[in-house]
């Protein structure tokens, strides 16, 4: 099967990694970024271009969604299946008279950051039995976990995907503005952040919460508020522990 990825992206160069290891061949690397697919190109040995689209089979689209749709329109081929890898889009944002379909890899995806791929969970939808078992087979070549969804359920993934990644992902952030300030070394919180993670692989979030708005300390709570110099900081916090207090009835 003659496979072509679509994007010089974070997800373009991961997946590509995560398919040359496994030894899928890959076509070739397509894109608009010229020096970054030189990069993929030239550190997993696959044949890149900017201009020319080569036929393939299966087309994996891996850019941003608000592209998918007019990236999609670069495919005139018609016997073949097209698959983006956006988590919120439905397969019908794919435009062309091909076979439409959903790869959805579950992962924050940094180019600097190696990833255990036969971990990440892959979610497949295509339009008929035949199209999902070639992505299900696809797929589990890569990862250990990979199932079937509807767009309906991998909106409410992506859903969950925001909170318990991005959300918590800049939460790092505006902690470590505060450490800044006060000019405490970042890193001496990573092993608490460390536990707080690893500990929800044993203990349901709900049950592992900890913190002064669980015990509703009050005085605490009146405290950090006054340190609180940044106004969105500040509007952060009071809403996070209304939410926990609200979650525990307090």
């Amino acid at each position: 099967m003659q496979i072509v990825i679509i994007g010089s992206g974070n997800v373009a160069y991961h997946m590509a990694k995560a398919f040359s290891l496994k030894g899928i061949f890959l076509a070739q690397i397509f894109g608009r970024n010229e020096k970054e697919l030189s990069k993929i190109s030239e550190e997993l040995n696959i044949p890149y271009s900017a201009e020319h689209l080569e036929d393939a089979d299966l087309y994996i689209i891996c850019v941003s969604d608000n592209s998918v749709g007019e990236v999609s329109k670069l495919i005139t081929k018609q016997d073949c299946l097209v698959a983006h890898t956006s988590g919120s889009l439905p397969k019908e944002t794919l435009s062309g008279e091909y076979r439409k379909a959903s790869f959805y890899p579950l992962q924050t995806f940094s180019k600097s950051k190696e990833l255990e791929y036969e971990k990440i969970p892959f979610f497949i939808e295509a339009e008929n039995e035949k199209d999902t078992k070639i992505l299900f087979d696809l797929a589990s070549r890569i990862s250990k976990n990979v199932m079937e969804s509807t767009h309906e359920k991998r909106k409410y993934i992506h859903l969950t995907a925001v909170f318990a990644c991005n959300f918590v992902n800049h939460l790092f952030s505006r902690a470590k503005e505060i450490s800044d300030s006060q000019e405490i070394p970042f890193e001496y919180f990573l092993p608490l952040i460390d536990e707080t993670v690893q500990k929800i692989h044993e203990i349901e979030p709900k049950m592992a919460q900890t913190g002064p708005a669980v015990r509703n300390d009050l005085r605490v709570l009146e405290l950090h508020e006054q340190l609180l110099r940044n106004e969105e900081s500040l509007t952060i916090y009071k809403t996070m522990n209304h939410s926990i207090q609200k979650m525990y009835e307090l």
